[in-house]
């Protein structure tokens, strides 16, 4: 469902301006909660893409985020200039909670 929602959201700059509808919080939140249960880790580059928004801008809500608790940072063990991202565990119980009220 979280993928599909952001499919959704990409969808609409075919009739709107991109910026018109500029969330990146809500954009990374819904990646990272997709990730979750797909599997894969997310780097924060690959974050910063999934907010669609300029670097700079993604890196501010990142690192907002993870200061406000939302996420947590974590260092690739195999490539000490990577940084993992993932969303807290209390933001994920609250996303869960979020989707399971969406399906009824």
């Amino acid at each position: 469902m979280a993928r599909h929602i952001i499919s959704l959201r990409r969808k609409r700059t075919r009739y709107f301006p991109g910026d018109m509808f500029s969330d990146p919080a809500w954009d990374m939140l819904l990646d990272l909660y997709a990730s979750h249960y797909e599997g894969p880790q997310v780097s924060i580059s690959s974050l910063c893409i999934a907010a669609a928004v300029p670097a700079t801008t993604a890196l501010r809500w990142i690192k907002t985020m993870t200061d406000d608790g939302w996420f947590e940072r974590e260092a690739d063990p195999l490539d000490g200039r990577r940084i993992f991202i993932r969303l807290s565990e209390q933001a994920r119980l609250l996303l869960d909670a979020y989707f399971n009220e969406m399906q009824g």
